[in-house]
């Protein structure tokens, strides 16, 4: 069963909320913007070449490795010594690594050593975003109402939406605004300048942030577990389990059906790169809309009908929508990237609740770090890789949708086997089956 947490949290102040929602959008604005910019930066830091976009997308699959080796730092600071101060410390680490990025010498300057030296600013954004999510979602959920958590902990997916609109707009502005050797050149840093100054900004704006409620209880009854990371392996490992399966649908869907589609349209759909970013900014927009939506109706109905409406989804659409998108008109390839985003988007915006859920206040974000960020980091940083690497050995373009079916039905057994861990649905549920209990009970009149 799902955990449950030995007294309800308190609410925390909306300004508080409002800023760790928000905070999420460097996060997806940095590692989007590598995506969407992936073929310009194959071109900077690769040399160009039939390998370098390949080569670009294997630099982002690796770094991703170290999500999950900072989730498991983060995750042990932050139920040790609390939510606040591991917002802080991942925020300051986001800034340094971005900044460093905007000033990096290029492959004409020194050669193989550009992408080598790109590649570990990408390890070390990976491993402070690892704990950067993860800690937002527990803390939204931690200081929402009950009944209201699961529209609340989805702001996090909705404001990670909007960094990577952002990232889109902006990569698509400078795009259109440089030409070729213009961007090249130098106008590629200017997005990564533009997200260094974000970090700082949303740094200064987190140190106000108050502490937990639910941190502070644990601080009030000396529950804060000594080794968070055993604490949970020993007590939680269905809840690992469900969580891995939950976020590895979320992160497939995300990543390969929204962040890996602006270098599909390139490499496949034959689209320029302008055009494939305006479609992304297209897909953003529907996923922004959906979020909330998305969460508000797991409050009302559930987070695991929901989820299952959504793998269902998942798992018949996309082999549609990415053949149309890569031999579609204008208009069939933008319905099909909005398509794509919907489902990814709910999935995000439902899954953020439904997998804090799974675990009590104590150890949280190290049950997080170990199943959320560890599906991430294989069906996110990864796919964007094998899809492209699949697209250009078999010829096939409606491979990735492949990969996102195959994942949705594999998941939803495990999601069809969750216990409902919305409270005022599951409260619902529980006070229905004992009235019902009860008045069988009744004697006859």
């Amino acid at each position: 069963m799902a955990a449950s947490e030995p007294t309800p949290p308190q609410e925390i102040s909306r300004g508080s909320l409002t800023i760790a929602a928000l905070s999420t959008i460097v996060e997806w604005y940095d590692f989007t913007l590598y995506l969407y910019f992936a073929t310009v930066l194959s071109r900077v830091f690769f040399g160009g070449g039939d390998t370098s976009l390949l080569a670009a997308l294997a630099g982002f699959a690796v770094s991703y490795c170290m999500r999950p080796l900072g989730a498991m730092a983060f995750g042990h600071i932050g139920d040790r010594f609390g939510r606040r101060k591991t917002l802080l410390l991942s925020m300051a680490l986001m800034t340094a690594a971005m900044l460093a990025t905007a000033l990096l010498p290029a492959f004409d300057r020194i050669g193989a050593a550009a992408g080598a030296l790109l590649l570990v600013l990408r390890c070390l954004m990976a491993f402070s975003v690892g704990g950067e999510y993860t800690g937002v979602v527990a803390y939204l959920l931690e200081g929402a109402r009950r009944d209201r958590r699961g529209l609340v902990t989805s702001l996090a997916s909705a404001a990670s939406e909007v960094g990577a609109l952002l990232a889109v707009a902006v990569s698509a502005l400078t795009v259109a605004l440089l030409d070729g050797p213009e961007l090249d050149a130098w106008g590629w840093r200017i997005p990564f300048f533009v997200g260094a100054a974000l970090a700082a900004g949303i740094w200064i704006a987190r140190s106000a942030m108050q502490e937990s409620p639910d941190f502070e209880r644990q601080q009030r009854q000396g529950t804060i577990p000594r080794s968070p990371l055993r604490h949970t392996l020993t007590h939680h490992r269905m809840a690992l389990l469900r969580t891995f399966a939950i976020s590895a649908l979320g992160s497939i869907t995300y990543y390969v059906g929204i962040t890996y589609v602006p270098a599909f349209l390139t490499s496949a759909g034959g689209r320029t790169e302008g055009e494939s970013l305006w479609l992304s900014t297209l897909a953003a927009l529907a996923v922004i809309l959906i979020t909330p939506a998305a969460g508000a109706l797991s409050d009302r109905i559930g987070r695991k009908r929901v989820l299952m409406g959504l793998a269902i989804l998942g798992a018949v659409l996309p082999l549609f929508m990415f053949a149309r998108m890569a031999h579609g008109t204008y208009l069939q390839v933008a319905l099909g990237a909005v398509v794509l985003a919907l489902v990814a988007g709910g999935v995000s915006a439902v899954g953020a609740p439904a997998t804090a859920e799974q675990f009590p206040g104590e150890g949280r974000l190290s049950g997080l770090a170990l199943g959320a960020t560890a599906a991430t980091a294989v069906f996110g940083g990864l796919t964007p890789f094998l899809a492209e690497l699949l697209v250009n050995t078999t010829g096939w373009t409606a491979a990735p949708g492949l990969m996102i079916s195959l994942v949705a039905v594999a998941v939803l057994p495990v999601l069809n086997g969750m216990p409902e861990t919305s409270p005022m649905t599951a409260s619902s549920s529980m006070a229905k089956r004992l009235r019902l209990r009860s008045e069988a009970r009744l004697p006859d009149d």
